[in-house]
């Protein structure tokens, strides 16, 4: 069963059986479907801007003024209260917004790969939910023919793939679209479809689309990736030759200690020749040692 054909059969039996809950989708980008009495009221996909993104990217709002609306609510990831009241949005507005992430989100977990479903009670409230809930049948048919349609375009992209840049093309800037200057200018080369979404605050889905449009106008390119470098292998034939070990230290030779030298003495003659005889003194008389003082210490006669 592909991942796909997975995702389908979870989906539906939680719409069957009327789920209350959390389904998380395991895969690339993944994501997680809160549903309510069988219905799909939020989801939420790292392959996808979040509606605070597409409100912060659009303009609408800033970065401090959303900071304080949170701190006001109290925490809340969403706070549609404040968005109102302060007059940053209003309520048919957030609740297209709500509605176009929902959306997106489902597209790029089906676009993306699908290894596996869990089942879980819901962890806290829906981020951003919708009033009405979404049959998740429904959800997932629209996200499958979205995905049919951008794979029949001339040049078919997928959201999480081709990264394009710029092309080489003299073309007339005041004839292009707000999106597509937008992505003449962030086109770099690092980023993906995803990654120009989150940058322009647009749906994943409008701007894989709009890519792919762009590269069959010419617009767009995709440069091809280097290609690797060989590695030539020594003319022997046997690989690369392990390092051969250094050969081992010789031992330090061993250096005799230097004795000391006796040292000269005035009558040293005399001494030895005193010495030898009270050495072959045996007669215990002392003889040989008298002799020995009488050169050591001459007195005058």
């Amino acid at each position: 069963m592909s991942g796909y054909q997975l995702l389908a059969r979870d989906l539906a039996a939680c719409g069957r059986d009327g789920f209350t809950g959390e389904l998380r989708v395991l895969g690339s980008p993944g994501g997680i479907f809160h549903l309510h009495g069988g219905l799909v009221v939020a989801v939420e996909s790292p392959g996808a801007p979040a509606p605070e993104a597409l409100l912060l990217r659009s303009g609408r709002i800033g970065g401090e003024e959303w900071a304080g609306l949170v701190r006001e609510s109290g925490g809340a990831r969403w706070p549609a209260a404040g968005l109102i009241a302060h007059g940053y949005a209003g309520a048919a507005q957030l609740r297209v917004v709500c509605a176009m992430a929902l959306q997106d989100a489902v597209f790029a977990v089906v676009a993306g790969s699908v290894d596996g479903c869990e089942h879980g009670p819901a962890t806290g409230a829906p981020p951003a939910p919708v009033a009405v809930g979404e049959p998740p049948t429904r959800l997932l048919q629209v996200a499958s023919r979205k995905l049919g349609a951008l794979l029949e375009q001339p040049y078919p992209v997928r959201p999480d793939r081709e990264r394009p840049v710029p092309a080489s093309l003299s073309y007339a800037a005041g004839r292009l679209g707000v999106l597509q200057r937008e992505l003449l200018a962030h086109a770099d080369g690092r980023c993906t479809s995803r990654d120009l979404a989150f940058r322009t605050g647009r749906g994943v889905y409008t701007v894989t689309v709009e890519v792919a449009r762009m590269l069959g106008e010419g617009l767009l390119e995709c440069v091809e990736a280097p290609r690797p470098i060989p590695v030539r292998l020594p003319p022997d034939g046997h690989g690369i030759r392990p390092r051969e070990p250094a050969p081992p230290r010789q031992p330090p030779v061993a250096v005799p200690e230097a004795t000391a030298l006796p040292r000269r003495r005035p009558g040293a003659s005399g001494i030895n020749e005193a010495l030898t005889t009270t050495e072959r003194d045996d007669s215990g008389t002392g003889t040989g040692w008298k002799e020995f003082f009488r050169l050591r210490n001459p007195t005058a006669k």
